[in-house]
């Protein structure tokens, strides 16, 4: 069974996927750790009733930046992953930690390719979209690099902007694509 760790800042709803997942056996998979940089992440309480270790890493507590993503990289190593999951992570990892992770990183963002790379990816594509811009927007996987959210891709889901959309209603069927695709990526990968 491949192991994964997952990587959160917030709610942990893609953590839940995932786990979700695993539980109905359509994910031959197992998370062995949960890591996150904020202390109020509700994705590391998911991740203790699950019974899996977790592990909170505040960036205001490393001595600079290379070093937290040197010792990020360090814990996942001693997880032995098979593949890293980042799942809503709100850090961007420098080449210390991609140089030094020992497997395959991916991110899930909630952006096609190539459009609004980066934070408050729902918030420019509604912008976008009642300037005329944009009809639609989605959510990819991709591996991760250095330069964000500009890896290959490794699956897309397309959302259909609607006329009455605001954040909550768009943002609330961007989370149902992002479930499904992320565990159909993190699926193909490890089967």
């Amino acid at each position: 069974m491949k192991r994964l760790v997952v990587l959160v800042s917030g709610g942990g709803s893609n953590l839940q996927a995932l786990l979700d997942a695993i539980a109905d056996r359509r994910l031959p998979a197992t998370v062995a750790l949960v890591i996150s940089n904020r202390v109020d992440a509700f994705g590391l309480e998911r991740a203790r009733r699950a019974g899996i270790a977790t592990l909170c890493m505040p960036l205001a507590a490393a001595a600079s930046r290379i070093d937290y993503d040197t010792q990020l990289a360090e814990h996942i190593a001693r997880a032995r992953p098979d593949l890293v999951v980042l799942a809503g992570w709100m850090h961007i990892l420098s080449p210390a930690f991609l140089d030094r992770c020992p497997v395959k990183v991916i991110n899930l963002h909630p952006a096609l390719p190539g459009a609004f790379p980066g934070t408050n990816a729902i918030e420019r594509a509604l912008a976008a979209f009642r300037r005329g811009e944009i009809a639609a927007t989605g959510v990819m996987v991709h591996e991760v690099i250095p330069e964000v959210d500009a890896g290959p891709v490794l699956g897309t889901a397309a959302v259909i902007i609607l006329p009455t959309d605001d954040m909550t209603s768009l943002s609330e069927r961007m989370h149902t694509a992002e479930h499904r695709l992320l565990v159909d990526v993190v699926a193909n990968i490890v089967t």
